[in-house]
């Protein structure tokens, strides 16, 4: 078999993966309804929504976090968002200081007020700086979100909503996230779209 074979091989049997797990999606609405919900009363109640993953799941915390304050497809004003991947001078200096398993706890622990939504992205949902997170976010009184997936580990038991995603591989847990993320972005301005008429 020819390079171009495997290439082709490989193409088809990625998409087929991708389709298999995305024929099971509808499973996730009624907890990405619940995620929508929360998020409305977080920023009903003029608190912010939090974003924070590793390596792939840092990108998309950073890129849903920019969908909220910029726009997603309506016009609206921009509504509070932040990633905590995104200051290179505070990941690096409590990295060196402390230790990196609390990154983003003391991020947390800073920034966080109880009226905010907390969302960590991890797909194997044992990453040590998440599950801290999230556990500072509950002690706050925030509301708490993992967006995870496999078994979904042991941020299953820290988020308030967790969201597992049933598979077994990275890049395609990672893409049913931004589907649900893109979705919760379409949503959040149909819902603020109705707010304001």
């Amino acid at each position: 078999m020819s390079i171009n074979d495997h290439i082709k091989q490989s193409y088809q049997a990625s998409l087929e993966r991708h389709m298999a797990l995305f024929a099971k999606m509808a499973d996730y609405h009624s907890q990405s309804v619940e995620l929508l919900a929360a998020c409305k009363t977080t920023l009903d109640a003029g608190g912010k929504v939090i974003w924070f993953g590793n390596g792939g799941s840092a990108a998309d915390a950073q890129h849903l976090a920019a969908e909220f304050v910029v726009r997603y497809k309506l016009e609206r004003g921009p509504l509070a968002s932040i990633a905590l991947t995104t200051d290179t001078s505070i990941l690096t200096a409590h990295s060196n200081d402390y230790h990196f398993n609390t990154v983003f706890e003391r991020q947390v622990q800073a920034l966080c007020k109880p009226q905010d939504l907390v969302i960590g992205l991890t797909t194997s949902g044992t990453s040590e700086n998440i599950n801290l997170a999230l556990q500072a976010a509950n002690e706050i009184g925030a509301y708490t979100v993992a967006l995870t997936g496999r078994t979904g580990g042991t941020v299953k038991d820290i988020a308030r909503l967790p969201i597992i995603i049933d598979f077994d591989e990275t890049a395609r847990i990672q893409e049913a996230h931004m589907f649900i993320g893109h979705w919760l972005c379409e949503a959040v301005d149909m819902v603020i779209a109705e707010q304001s008429v």
